[in-house]
């Protein structure tokens, strides 16, 4: 397995979800067809990491989620 820890991928870390690399991904297509904004906006916290998945939370009432680490890139606030 590739090592993909990077400073995206640390717990902890607020993320947000790469648009591109999520639409084109199996996690996309198990889903509805359009995102929710919250998801490509973020910020997301990094919860967990096992190997390329990290468990991500929201600051919405919504539930976490696990997506690949090569799926998100970090928030910068705005």
């Amino acid at each position: 397995m590739a090592d993909t820890t990077n400073a995206t991928a640390k717990k902890g870390a607020l993320v947000r979800v790469n648009r591109q690399a999520y639409l084109n991904s199996l996690e996309a297509k198990a889903s509805a067809p359009e995102p929710p904004a919250y998801l490509l906006e973020g910020p997301g916290e990094v919860l967990v990491i096992e190997g390329d998945y990290a468990q991500l939370r929201f600051r919405q009432p919504v539930p976490d989620v696990w997506l690949r680490l090569d799926q998100l890139e970090p928030y910068v606030g705005s």
